[in-house]
């Protein structure tokens, strides 16, 4: 099989930026001899080679999804059945999140302007989110995931993953954080508003290299999406569709990406760990399956993707068995387990964190002092 060969940077998209951060006291990550090893294994498998067949399907595939839900609207509406709908386009919606996402790391296309047009398309027009934002803040994730002053994934209102988080909360804040476990999933129903907030701050503050564009098929989407669901549906019912259909979006993409690092080790600033191991020990894996690979857009493997965040989607699957038997071979822990147990862990950790303030106000005062 022909070997695609790639260098070290492709594991680690925007670093060559001035003003990118890493958790670590050396410049950058630590590219061990152990890494490079389980490339070499992986690139002889071919599995950087480009999908340009399985993206063309899948892309078909989910346009053809979206543009049925908007077709059948107004159908929908006349037997009652429209919030069937507003649940069947939450779905869609994710699915073309998970396009916007290989996009933005570069699994399509080999050119970059190819994958950001893409991502325009995918991200700003179809979901109202912006490119540039989002493209920084998940690369700076992936080159710092669970370190605690640089992964801006940890930064989530309402909750909280270390003691100095605790501690730092005030009003409402504390008090969500204090029942955290059980506003848990509550609160990830609000992560379509909280996204598509922070992409319009962004869009303001940062003025990205293509501000019009972004701003442009963002300020679109909006116009589009409402002008369709209200004359379709009315004032009312436009306003519940909109609703429930932004709340199960929110939601949906919330739950995909939690299991990813939530409730796994949490890395000090200045921590002294090469790339292999801080990828793989901060990332939790939900075990294959032909439904859930679907569901998760192929992030249910999320340590392969940590470690070759530009293989296409649909080769995880077969990274996860050269990576997880390297790990095994060179006792690197290797953390996967089911859908529930995912989320039952993640729960256990938020409650344990959130235990001082659930103490006595004795209690909490000696802890804090």
């Amino acid at each position: 099989m022909k070997e695609s060969r790639i260098d070290d940077s492709a594991v680690l998209p925007s670093s060559a930026e001035p003003s990118f951060q890493f958790c670590t006291s050396a410049e950058g990550p630590l590219l061990s001899s152990g890494y490079r090893q389980l490339k070499k294994l992986v690139e002889r498998a071919g599995l950087f080679e480009r999908q340009y067949d399985y993206y063309a399907r899948t892309v078909l595939m989910i346009w053809g999804m979206l543009v049925l839900g908007v077709v059948i609207l107004p159908i929908a509406r006349l037997h009652g059945l429209y919030l069937l709908d507003a649940i069947y386009l939450a779905f869609v919606f994710g699915q073309v999140g998970y396009l916007g996402h290989d996009g933005a790391h570069g699994e399509i296309f080999r050119e970059r302007s190819k994958n950001h047009i893409f991502c325009l398309i995918h991200g700003n027009l179809l979901l109202g989110l912006s490119t540039s934002w989002w493209t920084r803040k998940h690369n700076l994730h992936h080159s710092n995931p669970n370190c605690i002053t640089l992964d801006g994934e940890l930064e989530i209102a309402g909750l909280a993953f270390t003691e100095e988080q605790v501690r730092n909360r005030k009003g409402l804040m504390r008090v969500l954080t204090k029942y955290q476990a059980f506003t848990f999933f509550p609160l990830l129903a609000l992560t379509a508003l909280a996204l598509r907030v922070e992409s319009a701050q962004s869009l303001v503050r940062t003025r990205p290299r293509h501000l019009i564009a972004e701003a442009v098929l963002a300020c679109s989407h909006f116009a589009l999406y409402g002008w369709f669901v209200f004359s379709s549906l009315g004032v009312l019912q436009g306003v519940v569709f909109t609703i429930v259909h932004q709340v199960l979006f929110g939601l949906y993409m919330g739950s995909v990406f939690a299991p990813n690092h939530k409730g796994m080790p949490m890395l000090e600033s200045g921590t002294e760990l090469d790339f292999l191991h801080r990828q793989v020990i901060t990332a939790r894996n939900i075990a294959p399956g032909v439904v859930t690979d679907y569901w998760y857009g192929g992030l249910n493997y999320q340590i392969e993707h940590h470690l070759f965040p530009s293989m296409p989607r649909n080769r995880l699957r077969e990274a996860r068995r050269i990576v997880k038997a390297f790990c095994i071979a060179n006792e690197v822990p290797y953390a996967e387990t089911g859908v529930l147990s995912s989320y039952c862990e993640i729960l256990r950790y938020l409650h344990g964190v959130g235990r001082p303030l659930r103490v006595t106000t004795t209690h909490v005062g000696n802890s804090f002092t």
